[in-house]
């Protein structure tokens, strides 16, 4: 997955409390699949940590 696409994606979620994933791709300008996949990955890495609340959201992890 491409680095500057993750580093991409860090950079809106520090902006935002929460994000669906396809708001996230219209914001970094990507396809929905690819954000799909990079933001599995930084989760797997505890980058970025799912929530759910009626439907599914991302945000940063908490550095707690």
């Amino acid at each position: 997955m491409s680095e500057e696409l993750r580093q991409k994606i860090l950079e809106y979620l520090a902006t935002v409390s929460k994000a669906k994933n396809r708001d996230v791709a219209r914001a970094v300008g990507e396809e929905k699949r690819l954000v799909d996949k990079a933001i599995a990955e930084l989760s797997k890495e505890g980058k970025v940590e799912y929530i759910y609340l009626d439907t599914s959201y991302v945000k940063l992890k908490d550095k707690g």
